[in-house]
């Protein structure tokens, strides 16, 4: 006999719901004992009834195995912090980046001749200024090529 996928919802008839209860409860605890035995992992099962009474299985120490997950939780929820406030810092710093390469780019754009309409008279000044820096720069490597690549 096959039987039919079983609906998840609550179960209304209180005799039923006990039943499966612990019909499932036992299973549970059973398949619990097997991984333990099986696959040599520290298991911990707490159950409350739905009128509050405690059936647990544990394959050690209840206590040791809450200790560990405690501590386990702990560690990841530090390692999780750690990890979002590397991802702030990368925001920010990208952000940086991001205003710096604008800044650099609206630069190039003016040493190019391009965008000078909106520059005031000091912003011109520097550009200008600039742009003789870096002609004698120019002008001195043009210099040094030529005299050591005469014979």
């Amino acid at each position: 006999m096959v039987r039919g996928k079983t609906q998840m919802k609550r179960i209304e008839n209180a005799t039923s719901r006990q039943v499966t209860f612990s019909k499932r409860r036992s299973g549970l605890l059973k398949k619990a004992f097997e991984l333990s035995v099986l696959c040599d992992a520290e298991v911990a099962v707490i159950i409350f009834s739905p009128k509050g009474k405690l059936y647990e299985f544990s394959s050690s120490s209840v206590n040791k195995i809450t200790q560990r997950y405690l501590k386990n939780v702990k560690n990841r929820a530090i390692a999780q912090k750690t990890t979002e406030e590397n991802i702030e810092n990368l925001k920010c710093e990208t952000a940086e980046l991001r205003t710096k390469i604008e800044l650099l780019e609206d630069s190039k754009r003016k040493l190019l001749g391009d965008g000078l309409d909106t520059c005031s008279i000091d912003e011109l000044q520097q550009v200008e200024e600039q742009l003789e820096r870096s002609l004698i720069s120019i002008r001195a490597r043009k210099v040094c090529y030529h005299i050591l690549s005469s014979p």
